[in-house]
């Protein structure tokens, strides 16, 4: 990358340490060591007839992205079916699991959070969703002014965010068709985390863009400005998709695509 620590930095799937962890393998690829304060993202792989329990979930608000294979999900008493895409969310003080029941391994990327002072679950939180799940989305997003901005805009599905419950953590899912943009901007107070979960296409940070791959992922410190591309004009290029968001929530997000930013 280049970048100094204080700029963030695009961690390659590729480049993810492993390590073994209750039969699991798992790699931290957003902790302390790249300067994050407030949000980890783990990766996880759970074997064929595995099980993913973390000790320490009831003390923290979790999201999680299946990224590959299937099984099943528990989010406190809750208990779901789960294969790519799907989506689980975990509040503090609740558990969740991940169970590799099947024929397959599951690999899950998972978003974790102590919440701050002043921060609690809503009443009644969405646990499970799909990256797909198209209910409430922001559309035309013009970035903050940190570069020209694009006209064609990417889609962004909201799965957890204030409107289902979550007080800290959210989940966005962006969809860019080939030349469509998730307009470069910054989180003046939260640190950003997020994922190429699909496609091929590119990744702004500070002041340059980086090729980017299904299962790497970028980190930005507040302040500093990042966005997403397809740089593709060819039709059949297919989409280019990346989930995560800023760690706290930024109303800023909500307020543009016409929504409360209330914790509900």
């Amino acid at each position: 990358m280049g970048l100094p620590a204080k700029d963030g930095t695009v961690v390659r799937a590729q480049d993810l340490v492993y390590r073994p962890v209750g039969g699991c393998s798992v790699a931290t690829a957003v902790g302390p060591g790249l300067g994050a304060g407030i949000v980890r993202l783990d990766v996880v792989d759970v074997p064929v007839g595995g099980h993913w329990e973390p000790a320490d979930a009831l003390e923290e608000e979790n999201v999680v992205v299946v990224f590959a294979g299937g099984g099943h999900a528990t989010s406190g008493t809750e208990r779901a079916p789960v294969r790519r895409a799907d989506t689980v969310y975990a509040p503090t003080g609740d558990g969740f699991s991940l169970a590799a029941d099947g024929t397959e391994g599951l690999t899950a990327y998972i978003w974790r959070t102590r919440l701050l002072p002043g921060r609690t679950p809503g009443s009644s939180p969405r646990r499970f969703s799909n990256l797909w799940a198209e209910e409430t989305q922001l559309r035309g997003f013009s970035g903050t002014g940190q570069t020209s901005a694009s006209d064609r805009t990417a889609t962004m599905n909201f799965l957890f965010w204030p409107g289902t419950g979550t007080p800290q953590l959210c989940l966005h899912c962006g969809v860019m068709q080939p030349g469509e943009y998730f307009n470069v901007h910054v989180h003046p107070e939260s640190e950003e985390a997020f994922i190429a979960f699909e496609g091929h296409g590119q990744l702004y940070l500070k002041d340059r863009w980086i090729d980017a791959a299904p299962g790497d992922v970028l980190f930005a410190p507040p302040g500093v400005p990042h966005g997403t591309r397809h740089p593709e004009q060819d039709p059949a290029a297919g989409r280019f998709v990346t989930c995560g968001g800023p760690t706290p929530f930024d109303p800023v997000l909500y307020q543009r695509a016409g929504v409360p930013a209330e914790v509900r």
